[in-house]
């Protein structure tokens, strides 16, 4: 994409000294903004930079040299105000202490009705949003971000922001800020697990929010298999608490059980552990996108979504995708698929270890593999 300087903005050549991010979720999306967040600071080098973000996300940017602080919003509790005349006045009063923090520039990249309010809510002279945010979010914005969102990545998309204020210059980068303590406690996580400091090992991730983005746990304990006979790679199983049971079905379809994780690491401490690995393999699901700004060698199996729009990001991911005129669908729900899971039974274990060979050799890490 085409990053060009907009020397007509503006914008390019003032200085802000209160900036607000407003990226409350998902995780993926949150991991999205950190490009800006990091263009941000290098731009505003002595600003306060403040993020707004959802308590489930809040731990990815909590700690992170280029914020000056995390402002949680409880979307599950604030969500009840229109019931809850109490949750109402407390919402209120979060719409007061925002405004009260005299934010002179508000950059929204979540684009829906209440990101949109809250950026008004500052009373920020300078507000950003994207022309075509959704829930007529856009009105709240004094300025305005032009992308095709079905042809640009969530990455490129946000990104947009550097040219209006004048920092495309700054490449993108991915920073997570892992910390030391992180980078221990995964240590230690893997060798209780039996992996040494410098031993080698597939991440797997089968989790997903959708159903129709999971891949069968079956073919997951294949791919542990066959990726230990044929590649000699042990396999750690990752995932949150609520979705530990689905590592556990992967496991039960191993001939010997691998490394199981599940529900054993905080969000960071997650990162710290995929920093680590040899490969990853997952689907489109908030650790891929972690992985993806990891640099880490990933495979990423898709079926219902666009990887062009918000697939990993970046030149060390294989992408496995089965090339069907229904793909991408967006369908949530199996029960939605009129054509049994196509898109994701069309991609066998075999696939999967012939790309995890792929993705960590240093020679040939990137690429974008259909099937039929």
């Amino acid at each position: 994409m085409n990053r060009s300087s907009d020397k007509s903005s503006p914008l390019s050549g003032r200085e802000f000294e209160r900036v607000l991010l407003i990226k409350p979720s998902s995780l993926g999306d949150l991991v999205h903004a950190l490009p800006v967040l990091h263009g941000l600071r290098r731009r505003y080098p002595r600003a306060v930079i403040d993020w707004l973000a959802g308590n489930s996300f809040a731990p990815l940017v909590e700690g992170h040299p280029d914020v000056t602080e995390v402002i949680r919003f409880d979307r599950k509790r604030y969500g009840r105000m229109l019931r809850d005349p109490r949750i109402a006045l407390e919402f209120a009063g979060f719409v007061r202490r925002l405004n009260r923090r005299r934010y002179d520039l508000v950059v929204d990249l979540q684009g829906l009705f209440r990101s949109g309010l809250m950026a008004a809510a500052t009373a920020a002279p300078v507000r950003l949003g994207f022309r075509a945010a959704r829930e007529g979010a856009w009105v709240f914005y004094t300025h305005h971000l032009k992308a095709d969102a079905e042809t640009t990545h969530a990455v490129d998309r946000n990104y947009l922001v550097s040219r209006m204020l004048g920092f495309e210059d700054v490449p993108i980068t991915f920073d997570l800020a892992v910390t030391a303590a992180e980078r221990e406690r995964a240590r230690v996580l893997l060798a209780d697990a039996g992996l040494g400091h410098d031993a080698a090992f597939a991440a797997i991730l089968p989790g997903a929010r959708w159903d129709t983005k999971r891949w069968s746990t079956e073919r997951f304990g294949v791919v542990v298999d066959e990726l230990e006979r044929q590649q000699g790679l042990k396999s750690v199983l990752l995932a949150g608490p609520d979705e530990a049971d689905i590592c556990s079905q992967v496991a039960d379809h191993c001939s010997s059980p691998p490394a199981n994780l599940a529900g054993r690491t905080t969000l960071r401490e997650l990162a710290a552990v995929l920093e680590r690995a040899s490969v990853v393999i997952c689907h489109d699901s908030a650790p891929m996108h972690v992985a993806s700004a990891l640099g880490v060698p990933l495979v990423s199996i898709l079926g219902p979504t666009n990887p062009a729009r918000t697939g990993a990001y970046g030149p060390n991911a294989r992408v496995l995708q089965a090339e069907f005129s229904c793909v991408p669908c967006y369908l949530r729900r199996l029960s939605q698929c009129r054509y049994d899971h196509r898109c994701m039974t069309a991609i066998t274990p075999d696939d999967v270890v012939a790309a995890s060979a792929k993705a960590t050799t240093k020679t040939d890490q990137s690429g974008y593999f259909p099937n039929p």
